[in-house]
């Protein structure tokens, strides 16, 4: 029954004073108890204020909280919330059995850490860590400072809410911890997270065959698919205009055209035609007018080269892109998976370094 006759209720100052305290959770963690001590300091503020120093009920206030406690340190918040009402309706003269204080933290903290480490660890963490690493390799000194201030933003709005939704809801809250809420969120922040980390895979993971040995035959490129210039049969530089037919083996004929617009002749194109393309290094003479359209040539993204190139990391990429790094990525969570090893990670890494150096002796990295 909700006391209606309340002697004492805590201000938003003691509330946020347990919140800070709260951070040095684990700075007495025990092997017996865990973080009971932490836990005890974190709400003395509130204690002093419901108690009288040395009374006894300030006394069996601080046993009861010296029991064994243990969950993740974020998540402890809204536990410390639900124990700041129960403490307070005990000092206004409600009765509550002392186990009954015990009961709520202890079925509390089992379920709270189950999703403690997926969200935070696993999702939050890595996805302020990889834009704050993403700003590092760009030499940003931003870098550290977006990743402190973020997390810890985070951290403490996370702390200071959840303390208040469990001060506020009191014991109502263990009704919707066990009513899926927390397979919700766990599942959520699962989905967020492995999409996020793979979205990084992209740009983090990098392994290219682009090695003497892994470079396929080239292909001959089709006349001006490359940097270069239609020449006449007398060397002078000629611009392709429209197409005006075709001749008796149907080859296409074009019209061809002086820098000025003005039209010098009709022919095909080719080494027998009227005029045939040729590189920039074949040119004579290279004009104003020439220059600047070869300019235009390279800002389209044309290449010098009248051949292409392509080596297998192209053709993978002509797939999927990136689709080595997610094969690669995808086999070292299977043997994460398959291989219950604690050194497994090390060996990982020792196995990627030989492996790299064996691709590139090879000729293929």
């Amino acid at each position: 029954m909700e006391n209606t006759n309340k002697k004492f209720s805590l201000s938003k100052n003691t509330r946020l004073s347990v919140m800070f305290r709260s951070m040095f959770l684990q700075g007495s963690w025990n092997y017996e108890r865990m973080q009971n001590l932490g836990f005890l300091y974190s709400i003395i503020p509130a204690l002093k204020q419901f108690y009288k120093p040395g009374s006894e009920e300030a006394k069996e206030a601080l046993k009861r909280h010296m029991e064994f406690f243990n969950t993740h340190p974020y998540v402890a918040a809204p536990i410390v919330g639900v124990t700041l009402a129960l403490e307070e309706e005990i000092a206004n003269g409600v009765e509550i059995d002392e186990a009954a204080i015990q009961g709520v933290k202890v079925g509390m903290m089992g379920p709270l850490a189950g999703i403690g480490d997926p969200v935070f660890w696993f999702t939050v963490r890595p996805i302020v860590g990889a834009i704050a690493a993403s700003l590092a390799t760009g030499g940003s000194i931003i870098a550290p400072i977006f990743f402190f201030v973020v997390w810890n933003a985070i951290r403490i709005a996370f702390l200071w809410y959840t303390q208040e939704f469990g001060y506020k809801q009191g014991t109502a809250i263990t009704s919707d911890l066990g009513g899926g809420m927390l397979q919700q969120i766990t599942k959520g922040a699962s989905i967020l997270g492995m999409f996020i980390l793979g979205v990084l895979i992209q740009r983090w993971v990098n392994i290219s065959f682009t090695g003497p040995n892994a470079m396929l035959p080239s292909k001959p490129l089709a006349d001006g698919a490359y940097v270069g210039e239609w020449l006449d049969k007398a060397g002078k530089v000629v611009v392709q205009g429209a197409q005006t037919g075709t001749t008796p083996e149907g080859v296409a004929k074009f019209d061809w055209l002086d820098q000025a617009g003005n039209v010098v002749g009709n022919g095909v194109a080719g080494q027998d035609g009227f005029a045939h393309y040729v590189t920039v290094d074949q040119l004579n003479a290279i004009d104003g007018s020439t220059l600047s359209h070869i300019l235009n040539q390279v800002s389209s993204g044309l290449g010098l080269s009248p051949e292409q190139t392509q080596s297998l990391q192209d053709v993978f990429n002509s797939l999927i892109p990136g689709f080595i790094a997610l094969l690669l990525t995808f086999l070292v969570l299977w043997i994460l998976r398959k291989w219950k090893n604690k050194n497994a990670p090390l060996f990982i890494i020792m196995g990627m370094f030989v492996l790299g150096i064996i691709l590139h002796v090879a000729g293929l990295a």
